[in-house]
């Protein structure tokens, strides 16, 4: 069988401005370093792209791997694509997902 590439988007870094300051160390950075907005990287063969943080993959790679066996997400709009996020409470991740 076959798969599909999957482009990852970085769409946006969440702030949470009261909970960071409430709840992160000091010296922790507001927001994600390693996945600055508009950076995209790609998934071959379901494989965690190079540079990718492995962190975010363990969220997002069920969401990739449904794409790029072909499946779709009846929720979202636009078909071959998913909204899908690193689950980092202090320093959310938000990616777009679409089939190449």
């Amino acid at each position: 069988m076959k798969f599909s590439d999957v482009k990852i988007t970085v769409l946006k870094r969440v702030p949470t401005n009261e909970i960071f300051r409430e709840y992160a160390v000091e010296d922790m950075q507001p927001s994600c370093n390693a996945m600055p907005e508009g950076k995209e990287f790609t998934s071959k063969g379901m494989a965690i792209p190079e540079g990718f943080c492995s962190w975010a993959w363990a969220d997002i790679q069920r969401d990739v791997v449904h794409l790029a066996m072909g499946g779709e997400f009846p929720w979202v709009r636009k078909k071959g694509s998913m909204i899908s996020c690193c689950t980092d409470g202090l320093r959310p991740v938000i990616f777009k997902l679409e089939r190449v």
